[in-house]
């Protein structure tokens, strides 16, 4: 396989071009912002003439027909004609899908999107099973256990059914990813998909930068968040580097909850302007904040989605932060979640976000990869050069203003203040097969499992210092990597030493630092020492400042 073909793979722990296949965090925005509706509008009248046919294909059709089906079916194909955030859930996945942010479920962790009758990974979730498998924002889903998923008969119940499941079950997948010729084999594990959404809160070595990771906005994200910042300013936290990469949204009232807690005054956080007034909607800032003073600096990337969206966003027009990563992903579409008479729901589009400046978050949808295309517009510095398509064309490339008085652009997403392009310096074939086969892992958990003891007679701040990766562990993970056929490659496994060190040293740690209510500061402690976007922003301190002193 040519590595200069390897540019997604699994080996940024961070890395969110990532589509999956459980939460559809983004559809509680509108849940929460417009509340449930309960029956159909009146103007939609009962002898319609979808129910004509269905009747008369009841009555008078020669061989013996499923109605329910058929009606399931047109409406599915009915709505791939609109936009690719409206879905039609039968009930039983209704109601599954509600109780996902609230209760947690057992699956494969991922959270997805169905476009042009192929199911693509939006991003994975933190801590599940399709993160630890090497799955990718963006990736195709092809085939689980046998069962394609392509095609017109691709819908949400099939994609439920199929990739969720008991813990402990297997789901072998053909997936297809961008820069490979053919579609690449992996096995996730279903396990229970944690309900803890903030990943990280602790204070780096400097002892002054609080860093605080939120990976999708739960029912109770508030709460943690605010547990976490309290603890950092009593640690004496100075300035924040807020992680949002990865994030694919989910409740909006908590997402602008945090929002307020950085931004004073009572100004708007984010809007909504539709067809029907009604749906037309404003959240403003409205309490004294937790962290309004104190230089700031938020990170998204690709799998940046939805309600981090509207964080980011609203936090760069108010320039209380600086942004940086890449360009986010551009979901900025409310569905409304109307009940139907059976218990089905249909998840209506039914208005666009904006954010203070003006800007929609919502990007152009029309068929190719447009995050890399904005990425690389942007890391050339021709802001003003994006697709027009669809009806926010208008905006394509205009440039706003934030309060500042700062330039930022539309098209969709939030454009970083600074980019940090991806690194795959580290990308060899033979890492994605180490991956693959889940050697680096389990070489990791084993290593901890035997080391326990001895590694718990100093602090994990005193292991992130001095531990090392030795040669010797080296060779025992190539020889594991042997065992299990993956073919020693010397040039490959070069090219990825550092990285494959790090990743090893940071799962040790979180095996033998079991960290409380869901956090895991000991492997970010680890991963963030070579993680390229948090050097960039411990550099850019200095931009953040300006931005405070405006």
């Amino acid at each position: 396989m040519d590595q200069k073909k390897i540019n997604n793979s699994k080996f940024n722990i961070r890395l969110p071009i990532i589509i999956a296949i459980t939460l559809a965090a983004g559809i509680q925005i509108g849940a929460k912002f417009f509340g449930s509706r309960t029956a159909i509008s009146d103007v939609v009248k009962s002898s319609s003439k979808f129910k004509e046919i269905l009747t008369y294909i009841d009555q008078s059709y020669v061989d013996p027909v499923n109605t329910d089906s058929l009606a399931d079916y047109g409406i599915q194909k009915m709505l791939e004609k609109l936009d690719p955030h409206t879905a039609y859930l039968p009930a039983k996945e209704a109601e599954l899908a509600e109780a996902e942010l609230q209760n947690g479920f057992d699956g494969i962790g991922v959270e997805f999107n169905i476009f042009n009758d192929t199911v693509y990974v939006v991003t994975p979730l933190s801590g599940g099973p399709s993160e630890e498998a090497g799955i990718l924002s963006g990736d195709a889903i092809i085939e689980a256990n046998g069962t394609a998923l392509t095609g017109d008969k691709v819908n949400t119940p099939l994609i439920f059914n199929t990739l969720r499941g008991k813990k402990g079950t297997k789901v072998d997948m053909k997936i297809k990813r961008k820069g490979f010729g053919e579609l690449l084999d992996f096995s996730v594990i279903r396990d229970k998909i944690p309900t803890f959404s903030v990943d990280a809160s602790y204070l780096m070595p400097d002892n002054i930068t609080g860093y605080l990771k939120v990976s999708r906005f739960s029912e109770t994200t508030y709460d943690e968040f605010i547990n976490g910042m309290q603890d950092l300013k009593d640690k004496g936290m100075q300035r924040l580097i807020l992680d949002l990469r990865g994030n694919p949204g989910g409740y909006l009232e908590r997402a602008v909850s945090i929002a307020d807690e950085f931004i004073p005054g009572s100004d708007i956080l984010v809007y909504t302007d539709g067809k029907d007034d009604r749906n037309d909607r404003r959240i403003n800032a409205g309490h004294k904040g937790v962290f309004e003073q104190g230089s700031l600096i938020v990170l998204i990337d690709e799998g940046s989605a939805s309600a981090s969206e509207i964080v980011s966003g609203a936090l760069q027009d108010y320039d209380r932060a600086l942004i940086v990563g890449r360009r986010s992903f551009g979901k900025g579409l409310v569905q409304a979640p109307i009940s139907l008479s059976d218990g089905s729901e249909l998840r209506l589009t039914i208005a666009r976000y904006y954010i203070p400046s003006g800007r929609s978050i919502q990007k152009p949808y029309v068929n190719g990869d447009l995050e890399d295309y904005y990425n690389e517009l942007y890391e050339r510095g021709e802001h003003g050069e994006f697709f027009s398509a669809d009806s926010i064309h208008a905006e394509q490339g205009k440039a706003f203003k934030t309060m500042g008085g700062r330039t930022v652009y539309g098209g969709g997403g939030i454009t970083p203040d600074v980019f940090v392009p991806r690194d795959t310096s580290h990308v060899s074939t033979y890492l994605f097969e180490l991956y693959n086969k889940n050697v680096i892992r389990e070489y990791a958990l084993h290593y901890a499992n035997v080391h326990e003891a001895e590694l718990k007679k100093q602090s994990v701040d005193s292991f992130v210092r001095n531990f090392e990766i030795s040669e010797a562990m080296c060779s025992e993970i190539v020889k594991e990597a042997n065992k299990v056929g993956v073919k020693h490659d010397a040039k490959g496994f070069t090219k990825s030493k550092p990285f494959i060190q790090n990743q090893v040293k940071a799962l040790i740690a979180r095996a033998v630092w079991k960290d409380e209510n869901g956090l895991s500061n000991s492997f970010y402690k680890v991963v963030n020492t070579d993680d390229e976007a948090i050097k960039v922003a411990l550099k850019s301190f200095g931009k953040a400042e300006k931005l405070e002193g405006k």
